[in-house]
C-alpha cells in the first residue's frame, strides 16, 4: 500500500446543538461533563470501569482484577461471575419494570404482540429448560436462523442463561452460508422457523436449513417456530416444533453464574474471500460495553420506546436490539419486514402507531427514504421522536440534514455512531446533549476509547490529514479472538502496527476540533494518479447534488492512473438520465472535492446492489466496472435482478 496519506478534502463546518430542553433532561448534559468523565476513563481506566461495572451490572461474585492485558489478548473483570440473561431480565422483576413492555413486536403482515419483562422472563426460562432437555450445556454452540420475531431474542437470552454459545445467522443467508458457519463452530442445535415474511412473500427458512444440514454432522436437534404456517418437512427424532416443546416446559429456571470471560456468542463476518471469520465475544465486558453505551449514547429513559431497525443477525441487533437495551430495562421494538411494504411509509407508520421516541437506522435506508420522497413521512405524526441515530457506514452530510429536518422535525439530535462487529459496542459517537454534532462526523470517542489516525509508519498524522483509524487501548466489549483461530485474529487486527494497536480497517481524518470523520474502508480507498481517495467522500459529494438519491464509487484498473474512478448513481424520482447530467455530476464532484476526484465514468442505475441489511455490495460493482463476471457469494443480495440489469447496460 502506498505510504501516502489518504487525500481527504471534504469539509462540513456547521455544528448542531441539542435544545436546552433536551440538555436539561439528558443523562450527560454538557461538554464539560463529557470531558470530565472521558478524562477519568483514559487517565485511570481500571478505576473508571470498575465503578461502571459495579453500578450498571448485577454480579454474583466480584472480580479480583479489572483488566488482564497481554496484547492482543484481553480479559476483563477477571474472576467476576454473572449471568447475562439475569442482567437483562431477572433483576427487573419485583420492580416497577416487571409489567413494563420489554419487547413490542410488529410483523410484516401487521400482527402485533407486546411482551412485558415478566412475560419475557417467563418465556426465556421455559426455553432455557427446553435447551437443557435437549442436552445443551455450558459451552455448546447453538445456531439461530430466524425471522425478526421475539422468539429470536428469547432464543438468544435462553442460550445466555444456560451458558450455551449462540451464533445468529442472518435470515437472508443461503444454505451454503449456514453450513459453513455451523461446521466452523460445530453447533449441535439449530433454531429456525418455517419461514419469515419479506415484502409480502415467505422466505423459506426451514428449507434452507434442511439443505444445509445434509452436510453438518454436528447437528443433533432442530427447533422450528411456526411463523408463516407454510408446509415444511419435519425429520422425526431431530426436528421439534417450538410450540410443542414449550407446551410442557416449566417457566421456572434458575440462572447460573458464569465467569466474566465465558463466551456469549460467535458472530460471523464474511471476509471478501475465504471462510467467514467467527468473531468471539464474552460476557462481562461485552455486556458492560453495550449497557453503558445504550444508556449514554441513546440517553435512555424509563419512558422511551426505542427502535433499532437492524436484524438480530447483525452485531447491531445483538448489542442494540437485545442486550444493551434490555439490560437498561428499556422498551425495544422489533419489526419483521421490509421498510417499503406495503408502502414506502411503513417505518413512519410504525413510529406513529407505537409512539417511538428513539429511532436508530442505517444511512443506506435514509438515502432510500430520501429517494422515495418527503410526502411519505409527511403523512404521519412523528412528534414522539426525541432522538435519531445512524449506524453501519458514514452518513453523508446531505442525508444527515434530510434526516434531521424531515424525520426529526429539526428538533432531534442525531447520534452518528462508529463501531464494528469486532468492537462489540459503540466507539465514536456524539453524546446527544453534550457533543455538538457536525453532519457526517462521528465526532468524539466514547469513554475509555483512545482512537488515533496513523500513517503507514505508525506516526500520528497532522490534523485534517487522512490516515488509518486505530484504537490504541483495550476496551471492555472488544472481541477476544476469532473462533478457533488465534493466529488469524492476530494477523487480521493486530499486525499492522506493533505494541497492541488495533487496526480498524477504516480510513479516517481528524479535524481541528478533534472530531473523527470516517472516509470508508481502507480496502475501498482508491489510488488515482498517486492520490488515495476515500470512496465515502466521493459518494457524499455526489449525493449533495440535487438530482442524486444514492451513489457508489469504485475503482477499475487503469494503465495510466492506476485506478480510474467509476461512479454508479441512482437519481431521484422524476429526474431523467442524460449525457448532460453525467457531465454536470463529474463537474460537481471536481468542484466539491477537487479535479483529482473527477469521475472517469458516471453510470446511471435504477438501483444499487444491496444486501438485505442495506449495505451496498461494492465488490460486485467493482467487478461490473472492470467488465468482468460477477463472482463469489451473491445469496445475501436483496434483488439479484439489479446486478443483471447493470451488467446488461455495460
Amino acid at each position: 500500500m502506498s505510504s501516502e496519506n489518504i487525500t481527504s478534502v471534504a469539509r462540513e463546518g456547521r455544528k448542531f446543538n441539542a435544545s436546552r430542553d433536551f440538555q436539561a433532561q439528558a443523562n450527560i448534559g454538557s461538554i464539560g461533563a463529557y470531558r470530565r468523565l472521558y478524562s477519568e476513563s483514559v487517565n485511570n481506566p481500571e478505576k473508571f470501569w470498575a465503578k461502571q461495572a459495579a453500578e450498571l451490572l448485577l454480579w454474583r461474585k466480584k472480580w479480583r482484577k479489572v483488566l488482564q492485558w497481554k496484547a492482543p489478548f484481553a480479559k476483563w473483570f477477571v474472576g467476576g461471575r454473572l449471568n447475562v440473561a439475569e442482567n437483562c431480565l431477572d433483576r427487573h422483576l419485583g420492580t416497577a419494570r416487571e409489567n413494563k413492555a420489554a419487547i413490542i413486536f410488529e410483523g410484516e403482515p401487521g400482527d402485533q404482540r407486546t411482551l412485558t419483562y415478566k412475560q419475557l422472563h417467563h418465556e426465556v426460562c421455559k426455553f432455557a429448560n427446553v435447551l437443557e432437555s435437549l442436552g445443551l450445556k455450558q459451552g455448546d454452540r447453538v445456531a439461530i436462523y430466524m425471522p425478526m420475531t421475539p422468539e429470536a431474542a428469547i432464543a438468544m437470552l435462553a442460550c445466555a442463561r444456560i451458558g450455551a454459545i449462540h451464533t445468529v445467522i442472518f435470515g437472508g443467508f443461503s444454505s451454503e452460508a449456514i453450513k459453513d458457519r455451523v461446521n466452523d463452530c460445530q453447533a449441535s442445535l439449530v433454531i429456525t422457523a418455517d419461514g419469515g415474511w419479506r415484502r409480502g412473500k415467505v422466505v423459506d427458512l426451514k428449507a434452507n436449513v434442511d439443505r444445509a444440514l445434509d452436510g453438518t454432522p454436528s447437528v443433533k436437534h432442530v427447533v422450528v417456530l411456526q411463523r408463516t404456517n407454510t408446509h415444511v418437512t419435519m425429520k422425526e427424532g431431530r426436528d421439534h416444533w417450538w410450540h410443542d416443546v414449550m407446551a410442557t416446559a416449566s417457566h421456572r429456571h434458575e440462572a447460573k453464574a458464569f465467569d466474566s470471560e465465558t463466551p456469549l456468542f460467535i458472530l460471523y463476518t464474511s471476509g471478501s474471500t475465504g471462510k467467514p471469520k467467527g468473531v468471539l465475544h464474552t460476557s462481562g465486558g461485552y455486556l458492560l460495553g453495550t449497557t453503558i453505551t445504550s444508556k449514554y449514547v441513546f440517553d435512555l429513559k424509563e419512558s422511551d420506546t426505542y427502535w433499532c431497525t437492524a436484524d438480530v443477525g447483525w452485531i447491531t441487533g445483538h448489542s442494540y436490539v437485545v442486550y444493551g437495551i434490555l439490560a437498561n430495562g428499556a422498551t425495544t421494538l422489533m419489526y419483521e419486514g421490509a421498510p417499503n411494504h406495503p408502502e414506502p411509509d411503513r417505518f413512519w407508520s410504525i413510529i406513529d402507531r407505537h409512539k417511538v421516541t428513539i429511532f436508530y437506522t442505517a444511512p443506506t435506508a435514509i438515502r432510500a427514504f430520501m429517494r422515495w420522497g418527503d410526502h411519505y413521512p409527511a403523512k404521519h405524526d412523528m412528534s414522539s421522536l426525541r432522538l435519531l441515530g445512524s449506524v453501519g457506514e458514514p452518513i453523508n452530510p446531505e442525508a444527515w440534514k434530510w434526516y434531521h429536518k424531515v424525520i426529526g422535525g429539526g428538533r432531534c439530535p442525531i447520534v452518528d455512531t462508529w463501531w464494528q462487529t469486532e468492537t462489540g459496542a459503540i466507539m465514536i459517537s456524539p453524546l446527544p446533549a453534550a457533543i455538538p454534532q457536525k453532519p457526517g462526523s462521528a465526532t468524539l470517542p466514547f469513554f475509555g476509547v483512545v482512537p488515533k489516525v496513523f500513517d503507514d509508519q505508525g506516526r500520528e498524522v497532522p490534523k485534517n490529514s487522512g490516515g488509518k483509524l486505530v484504537i490504541t487501548r483495550p476496551w471492555p466489549s472488544m472481541l477476544r479472538t476469532l473462533w478457533g483461530d488465534d493466529e488469524r485474529f492476530k494477523r487480521q487486527y493486530w499486525s499492522e502496527y506493533e505494541g497492541g494497536i488495533y487496526f480498524t480497517g477504516d480510513g479516517c481524518r481528524r479535524d481541528e476540533d478533534g472530531y473523527f470523520w470516517i472516509v470508508g474502508r481502507i480496502d475501498d480507498v482508491l489510488n488515482v494518479s498517486g492520490h488515495r481517495i476515500g470512496t465515502a467522500e466521493v459518494e457524499s459529494a455526489l449525493v449533495s447534488h440535487p438530482t442524486v438519491a444514492e451513489a457508489a464509487a469504485v475503482g477499475r484498473p487503469d494503465e495510466l492512473k492506476g485506478q480510474a474512478l467509476v461512479v454508479f448513481v441512482t437519481l431521484k424520482n422524476g429526474v431523467s438520465a442524460t449525457d448532460e447530467l453525467k457531465e454536470a455530476l463529474r463537474a460537481h464532484v471536481a468542484k466539491e472535492i477537487g479535479s483529482l476526484a473527477r469521475p472517469d465514468n458516471v453510470r446511471f442505475a435504477a438501483a444499487l446492489p444491496k444486501t438485505r441489511s442495506g449495505k451496498i455490495m461494492r465488490r460486485l460493482l467493482k467487478e461490473i466496472a472492470a467488465g468482468g463476471a460477477v463472482k463469489g457469494d451473491t445469496t445475501t443480495l436483496e434483488d439479484f435482478s439489479v446486478v443483471a440489469s447493470l451488467q446488461k447496460e455495460e
